[in-house]
């Protein structure tokens, strides 16, 4: 059967989408917002050295250059977070509100065990709307050695030597296994002395702030010893 190219040419023109026609789905909301910056801890004998970047970004806003990711619980206990701040500011309030009653009540001051099972208890209950926050637990134990907890998003945690969280995880992880496990090192000595420490940590987050627009401008340096706690800042870059 003939059909004359007008009626086809009306008929086609009918299923071909317009502008007009045409509906653009609206983003979807959501509770969460991923903060980002990059937190690293690491362990050695007599110490704990934890530190955060200062930047607090919103994709590709920088919302602050001072935003501290680290927060002191105890004596010989930080908690250093990545992720979204609002739940990082939640966390930590929650932890220092039962922090303070545990030392009210037993007259001393909660161990870092103790601190680690409480934050592995509190995130596992909040799975099923969990806080949007990537947690590092450092501190002393009962001999003064220092250790880290890396922690996944509903309470599951881990004991090791060190760990890094965040954004510039990727890019900061792989330094750490060759400089402080020795993977594929010819030169197989271990840096174990602080100032070693200290500058594998400040070549970390320089590497990561090359990279890593979510981390930069400063970071901040906890170190935690028997005789108490020091802060350093030293800059990073700030575009």
């Amino acid at each position: 059967m003939y059909i004359p190219m007008n009626e086809m040419l009306k008929h086609f023109k009918q299923d071909v989408p317009t502008m007009a026609n045409i509906t653009h789905k609206s983003e979807q909301w959501s509770p969460y917002h991923d903060n980002s910056g990059t937190v690293l801890a690491v362990g050695i004998p007599g110490a704990v050295i934890v530190a955060g970047d200062t930047r607090l970004s919103n994709g590709y806003n920088i919302m602050s250059r001072d935003a501290t990711k680290l927060s002191q619980l105890t004596d010989k206990c930080v908690l250093a977070t990545a992720g979204q701040y609002a739940d990082f500011i939640a966390l930590r309030k929650f932890l220092q509100q039962r922090l303070q009653l545990y030392e009210f009540q037993n007259e001393v001051q909660a161990s870092t065990e103790t601190v680690a099972h409480l934050l592995s208890r509190e995130l596992y209950s909040r799975r099923f709307f969990p806080y949007y926050t990537f947690n590092l637990l450092a501190g002393l134990d009962e001999n003064n050695h220092g250790f880290v907890y890396g922690y996944d998003a509903i309470g599951s945690y881990d004991k090791m030597t060190y760990g890094v969280q965040g954004s510039g995880q990727e890019l900061v992880v792989a330094v750490l296994d060759n400089q402080l496990k020795g993977y594929n090192k010819i030169n197989k000595t271990i840096p174990q002395t602080r100032e070693e420490i200290l500058d594998i940590i400040l070549d970390c987050f320089s590497c990561a702030a090359e990279r890593d627009i979510h981390t930069g401008d400063n970071v901040e340096i906890l170190i935690i010893t028997s005789a108490g706690t020091e802060r350093l800042i030293k800059p990073l870059r700030k575009d």
